[in-house]
């Protein structure tokens, strides 16, 4: 984490009892929850994180279970949705009145599915390269959440086989203000934005939505 947010580290216990690593951005009742991909690390969300944080919402970013700083727990990864769950009770805890929910790869997916719990009311959400399974059943999720929807994805992603997956979930979302995004880079997730020579665009697009979804 870069020196100048290490004050802005924070640690959060799941209902498992498993201690993981989080950044808390910002402040107020416009929370917004970014959840990383499996095999990456609080650095997915950072900058957009940062981007929100400056323009008056709370954000929060999780590191699932056995990614970066959070505790190792032995052939444990099938619990991420805990980890998004002790993360948007944290943002409740500290104020956050309503959230956009949001991920890539997994972690969208579970942003879908604790989303759709309600336990905060949610704004809008946010799918980049996502299953429509992880962690639980991301298709149900998004059948029950009706607020504004963004799903991004490439078709070179694996073939194709990962555009078929958000296809699923954009098809059955219940939004009626739901964009799908097809970007031409053949990346991955966050990698989308970081790695494209479209990721700039990409990533104004996706503050963009979150602040319309605010305004609705």
């Amino acid at each position: 984490m870069p020196k100048a947010l290490r004050d802005k580290a924070t640690s959060l216990t799941t209902s498992d009892g498993v201690h993981l690593s989080a950044l808390e951005l910002g402040e107020g009742p416009d929370g917004v929850l970014l959840d990383h991909e499996q095999g990456y690390s609080i650095c997915s969300f950072l900058d957009i994180g940062q981007e929100l944080a400056s323009r008056g919402y709370h954000v929060m970013i999780p590191e699932y279970r056995n990614h970066g700083a959070s505790e190792e727990v032995p052939e444990d990864n099938e619990h991420i949705a805990r980890d998004a769950r002790a993360a948007l009770a944290e943002l409740k805890r500290l104020g956050a009145e309503r959230v956009f929910v949001g991920g890539a790869s997994c972690g969208g997916t579970t942003a879908a599915i604790v989303g759709a719990e309600r336990t905060v009311p949610v704004v809008g959400l946010l799918i980049m390269s996502s299953p429509a399974r992880c962690g639980g059943d991301g298709v149900a999720a998004v059948k029950t959440i009706d607020t504004p929807s963004l799903f991004v994805v490439s078709p070179g992603d694996m073939n194709g086989a990962v555009e078929k997956q958000v296809r699923e979930l954009y098809a059955a979302s219940a939004a009626k203000d739901k964009k799908l995004v097809i970007d031409p880079s053949g990346f991955h997730g966050t990698s989308m934005i970081h790695e494209s020579p479209q990721g700039a665009a990409l990533k104004d697009r996706v503050i963009r939505f979150v602040e319309a979804a605010y305004a609705r």
